[in-house]
């Protein structure tokens, strides 16, 4: 097997004795890098994409292996993390355990064979997780995805949003190189909107184009994001996702105490294209939108903001804007005009996304809105082959 699929495993001891020793025992085993300090340990993982072990010195200059491991937690839940000391002690074990979540402890010097041990079973560990993980969020996000499906039928506006919301969230991620491991920000974008079921659809229309809200509305409003939570409080497995949806109403500070891992940087990118998506949907341009967020820095950070924006100027890509019966959409396309029925009745609110399913739906519509003829933004190559 090449070193390319065996499993990563990083060794941080300032000591390079140590570090020879530890290589000489575990390189034919597994896929090594080392470090000889926890700053450097950081810098190597976030340019290797994380580690299925960290194994750390304890005692270290600057930055300990408790408090490197800590780290390591919050950035790579997933890594399995293992402590060597050459003195252990009861401070040492409360100080590893309650900051890192320690898998194993090893004293110095160790064993070969305890340490090939160990590291073998932290990696089979970290398979297990990773594999649990893998179907959680395949099962789960598949469940999301219909039930937000279904929702869009009968409340478009808010669930409308969502996918939206979703494509939009992943995709700055994925600018920002966070994409992976990221199915907490893809559920809870999809959730996102489901508070709004507890409000009438004229109230969630008036919410969505921005209008102006009695006190009484204003009230009901506020309360969407507790009534998210205790809609899905009791899913397990769902408690990531539901604090990325508490955080939507945050305290700039709040926020910031969430920190820079998979939950804090999520609630932070779902806050940002929430509120971008509200500027947009309200009849802003993207780059006056831009220009408001720009106002609003302190409640993003203004880096992630400028992020943001060149993010939307890299893949906005060339579309057009073309007019066709309503019978012709097709998934991509978004709408850019309210459709409603002769009753007032709105069925599809300006900035949907066609889905597969709104396709499947359309004949429900009767010819007379099929045949309607509606603004649509299309990808320019594609714009070629529409016959409307």
């Amino acid at each position: 097997m090449t070193d390319e699929y065996l499993p990563r495993v990083l060794c941080v001891d300032d000591e390079p004795r140590v570090l020879e020793g530890l290589a000489l025992h575990l390189r034919r085993r597994f896929q090594l890098f080392l470090a000889v300090n926890g700053e450097q340990a950081l810098e190597k993982l976030k340019a290797v994409g994380g580690a299925a072990v960290v194994v750390s010195d304890m005692r270290m200059p600057g930055m300990n292996g408790a408090v490197l491991l800590a780290k390591v937690r919050n950035l790579y839940p997933d890594a399995i993390r293992i402590l060597l000391t050459g003195e252990p002690g009861r401070d040492t074990v409360v100080s590893a355990v309650n900051s890192g979540q320690i898998f194993r402890f090893l004293t110095k010097p160790c064993p070969p064979d305890e340490l090939i041990a160990s590291v073998q079973a932290a990696v089979e560990q970290h398979r297990l997780i990773t594999s649990e993980r893998i179907l959680l969020q395949e099962t789960l996000i598949g469940c999301i995805h219909s039930l937000v499906d279904v929702l869009a039928l009968s409340n478009p506006v808010a669930f409308g949003r969502a996918s939206r919301l979703r494509r939009q969230a992943l995709a700055f991620a994925e600018h920002l190189g966070c994409a992976q491991g990221f199915w907490q920000l893809e559920a809870a974008a999809m959730l996102s909107q489901i508070g709004y079921l507890s409000l009438p659809a004229e109230l969630v229309e008036k919410i969505y184009y921005g209008e102006r809200l009695t006190p009484e509305e204003q009230t009901l409003n506020q309360a969407v994001p507790q009534v998210a939570s205790k809609l899905l409080d009791h899913v397990p497995r769902l408690e990531p996702v539901v604090q990325i949806l508490s955080s939507l109403n945050y305290s700039t500070e709040q926020l910031q105490q969430l920190g820079n891992g998979p939950v804090g940087r999520a609630a932070q990118i779902l806050r940002l294209v929430t509120d971008f998506d509200a500027l947009t949907s309200q009849g802003n341009a993207p780059d006056t939108a831009v220009q408001v967020l720009r106002s609003r820095a302190e409640r993003y950070g203004a880096k992630l903001v400028q992020e943001f924006a060149t993010h939307l100027g890299a893949s906005t890509g060339e579309m057009q804007v073309v007019e066709m019966p309503l019978r012709l959409v097709r998934p991509g396309m978004t709408i850019l005009q309210d459709v409603r029925t002769y009753m007032g009745t709105l069925l599809v609110p300006r900035g949907f996304e066609v889905t597969g399913r709104f396709i499947e739906r359309m004949p429900n519509f009767g010819p007379d809105l099929l045949n309607e003829r509606v603004q649509v933004r299309i990808a320019a190559p594609r714009a070629a082959g529409v016959v409307v």
